[in-house]
C-alpha cells in the first residue's frame, strides 16, 4: 500500500502506514542533502535491528516522516521478541539499544520495548506514537514485510 499525501499540516493522516524500507527511504529520503543523510541512518538502524534476529516491529514517527525539508534525526520505536536480551549484544547493535548512546552514535533517537512490556497489546503501543507533543495525532510508518 502506498504511504499517503501529506495533510495540510506538513503530516502524514493519521494511522499507522505500512511500507518497505525501500518505500520509505524513496518518499521520505530524496528531496535533500539532510534528508538523504537521515535515510542512510534509518538503513542502518533497520539493517542493526534486524541482525538481532528479533526485531518483531520497526516504527518511524517524528520530523523524518513529515515535508520538513532539514530533520534533524530519525525517531523510531522497536517491539522485540520476549526472548531478546539487550546486555547480550556487541558492536553497533549494542549502541543502538541504549537511547542516549544511539542519539549520540547514530542520530537516531531510539524507543524499544519487549512484546511482553507493550501495554494495552502491540497495536495499542504502535499507535500510541502517532500523539503529538502538544496533542493531536499524525501519521506514523510501520516498516516491515523486506525478506531476510
Amino acid at each position: 500500500m502506498a504511504i499517503p499525501v501529506f495533510g495540510e499540516g506538513g503530516e502524514l493522516p493519521p494511522g499507522v502506514h505500512r511500507a518497505s524500507l525501500r518505500e520509505t527511504m524513496d518518499r521520505f529520503g530524496i528531496t535533500t542533502a539532510q534528508r538523504m543523510l537521515v535515510a542512510l541512518r534509518l538503513e542502518r538502524l533497520y539493517g542493526i535491528a534486524r541482525s538481532t534476529r528479533e526485531l518483531a516491529r520497526f516504527v518511524v514517527f517524528g520530523s523524518f516522516v513529515t515535508d520538513k525539508g532539514e530533520p534533524n534525526d530519525v525517531d523510531v520505536f522497536f517491539i522485540m521478541e520476549d526472548t531478546f536480551d539487550a546486555s547480550k549484544l556487541s558492536g553497533e547493535a549494542a549502541l543502538l539499544f541504549d537511547h542516549l548512546t544511539a542519539q549520540a552514535h547514530f542520530g537516531a533517537s531510539v524507543f524499544w520495548v519487549r512484546r511482553m512490556g507493550a501495554l494495552g497489546g502491540e497495536q495499542t503501543m504502535v499507535e500510541s506514537w502517532q500523539v503529538k507533543r502538544g496533542g493531536g495525532r499524525r501519521g506514523i510508518v510501520e516498516i516491515g514485510g523486506e525478506e531476510p
